[in-house]
């Protein structure tokens, strides 16, 4: 990977929708030049999927909360019962395992509070294996993004 390559990955990451032109000037290529590498991160693997980020704030009332987990039994089973649940729960936005007093950190996005205290109760205080749980209700972002900076730490400083 290449210096343009870097510089186009992340002007990708920022906005996929940007014209073939508009990020051939940006990286001194031509549109077909971009477009082929385009094709090349797709068919390596390094793009995996393009999608709309829409603000749930504008689509009406919207409410965001940070729910902290920890699991009664922790085989490898129960992490993957557990991961397979979240991941198919569309409201789920996010879910890592992390370290410490908690196993996982989960995003929720709901309609309301009560919607958000109604999945909160049928996701993890009906599954017998979470022996706690913490809600979090978001009141303002700050940052959100998904984006994973391909420039060096130093060059930035």
């Amino acid at each position: 990977m290449d210096a343009i390559d870097t510089h186009l990955l992340d002007l990708l990451q920022l906005d996929a929708g940007r014209t073939l032109l508009d990020l051939g000037e940006q990286v001194g290529l031509s549109p077909s030049a971009v477009q082929r590498r385009i094709a090349r991160y797709r068919k390596e693997g390094l793009i995996t999927r393009q999608v709309a980020v829409l603000d749930p704030h504008r689509l009406g009332s919207a409410v965001l909360a940070l729910i902290l987990v920890t699991l009664v039994q922790e085989s490898f089973e129960h992490h993957r019962a557990f991961a397979d649940r979240m991941r198919s729960e569309p409201q789920v936005q996010q879910c890592y395992r992390v370290a410490g007093p908690w196993d996982y950190a989960v995003i929720l996005a709901a309609r309301s509070t009560r919607d958000c205290s109604r999945l909160g109760d049928r996701l993890f205080k009906s599954d017998d294996n979470i022996r706690r749980y913490e809600t979090l209700v978001v009141f303002d972002t700050v940052k959100t993004g998904l984006a994973f900076s391909l420039l060096d730490v130093e060059r930035q400083v």
